[in-house]
């Protein structure tokens, strides 16, 4: 529906800091503006893996890699202002009611793979809600979603298990589309509407309130200043 124009697709592999790097480098050299940054990508593990890096993959994956993404892509969306960051969460973020343990946010005390997702959807807020408050004043905004239960293929491919992909499987029925799955995020990318919300929750386009742990603005700050140590530990070998 966009009529004339070319999709570019580059390679990212958000459990690979070297990858997200390499991948901001390609980026700067190939667009003069960065308009809309859509952190999509989630992960869950039946067992308990690491990226590249030596972080849990979950956490990896879900919120780290998508901090320094978006952390690293920052004056580029400062100088395309207007400009808008969306971040994929879930409702699964209410199931993290004592929020995040920040002396095992690498699970390593303690591992479920239910456990880590939900844990990983609350950080997707708390990343937006403290991004928000950073970039006020920008003119760049960034907001969180719950995009419904989609018919993709999380937990499937041997990350949940055999009784991952069977209970998968038996639920499809009951889940959406990708293309309806994908409403709430093209809403923030491009609605005129919600051109000046940021640090805000939407599901079915629509703004939601989360659940009260996520509304921790403190533990938000925490954990962008945690995600900032973690990053730093990792130095770019280029």
């Amino acid at each position: 529906r966009g009529g004339a124009g070319s999709v570019e697709v580059a390679p990212l592999d958000l459990a690979s800091f070297a990858s997200i790097r390499g991948f901001v480098r390609q980026l700067g050299e190939s667009v003069d503006r960065l308009d809309v940054l859509v952190n999509n990508a989630g992960a869950v593990q039946l067992q308990r893996t690491v990226t590249d890096d030596g972080f849990e993959t979950t956490f990896g994956v879900n919120h780290l890699g998508h901090f320094l993404l978006t952390t690293l892509l920052l004056d580029q969306l400062r100088a395309s202002a207007p400009a808008r960051v969306v971040v994929v969460s879930s409702m699964a973020h209410r199931s993290a009611r004592s929020g995040l343990n920040f002396d095992d946010l690498q699970s390593e005390q303690a591992y479920s793979a239910l456990g880590a997702y939900n844990r990983s959807k609350l950080a997707n807020i708390y990343f937006t809600r403290e991004l928000a408050r950073r970039l006020e004043g920008s003119g760049v905004t960034a907001n969180s979603l719950h995009p419904g239960f989609v018919a993709s293929r999380l937990g499937r491919d041997g990350d949940g298990g055999a009784l991952g992909d069977v209970v998968m499987t038996l639920a499809r029925p009951f889940a959406i589309s990708p293309a309806r799955g994908a409403r709430t995020s093209v809403y923030l990318a491009s609605s005129p509407a919600v051109a000046d919300v940021t640090g805000q929750y939407f599901a079915r386009c629509r703004e939601t309130r989360p659940a009260r742990v996520a509304l921790d603005d403190a533990a938000a700050r925490r954990l962008w200043d945690v995600s900032d140590e973690l990053a730093a530990s990792v130095p770019d070998p280029r």
